[in-house]
């Protein structure tokens, strides 16, 4: 996440690939086994900034990229209820590692139904919850209720942001690289917490 904040010019692909490809990024990432490799929280929140700017219109931008998270979520509980655990079982490769599977299934047990909205702000996790929602067979009407309430606050709410900066802050592009770098920190923070003193209750319990 972090390389593709330096080696691509999000505006740039913003523009580029327009509303059908902020799209379909944001669909793909949402829930698509392959998503995690693309940028999700920065290319909202760039989107939101070059909304302010006139590139974009903010109303269809939020409802393109919030329809996109909550049908990517939808895909990737099928796609965990159908196929997951064939996938689960495979050795590491390029594109998969057990240990992100590990993360998310931590993540999963700890935050319970919550999870489906809290992953949304979390990068890798994101993409992988959804799928370990349909392997363990959460209940559909429940992750329905929780993928929608997730899309929205992350979806339109990342985006918002992006556009209220764009129009509070002059020259705010000056500072798009740290603003974005916090978007990706964040939110990951209360998890890092929870495992640094996690591992300190156990190191002090040996």
């Amino acid at each position: 996440m972090i390389d593709s904040i330096f080696n691509l010019d999000l505006p740039i692909l913003a523009k580029t690939v327009g509303y059908l490809g902020i799209f379909l990024i944001t669909f793909a990432e949402s829930g698509l086994f392959f998503g995690f490799f693309l940028p999700g929280d920065t290319l909202l929140f760039t989107a939101g900034l070059l909304a302010s700017q006139n590139y974009f219109d903010i109303s269809l931008l939020v409802v393109l990229i919030v329809c996109g998270a909550i049908l990517g979520d939808q895909v990737g509980y099928i796609f965990g209820k159908k196929i997951g655990p064939k996938i689960f079982n495979r050795d590491d490769s390029l594109f998969f590692k057990k240990r992100y599977i590990a993360d998310a299934e931590n993540f999963y047990k700890k935050h319970g139904k919550k999870t489906i909205i809290l992953a949304r702000f979390v990068p890798v996790i994101r993409t992988l919850v959804p799928i370990l929602a349909g392997v363990g067979k959460m209940h559909y009407k429940t992750f329905v209720i929780y993928n929608v309430v997730g899309g929205l606050l992350w979806g339109a709410g990342i985006t918002i942001l992006g556009y209220f900066l764009g129009e509070s802050i002059p020259n705010v592009d000056a500072y798009l690289i740290p603003i974005l770098l916090c978007i990706i920190f964040v939110p990951m923070l209360p998890t890092l917490y929870s495992f640094i003193r996690g591992k300190i209750k156990k190191c002090m319990n040996q």
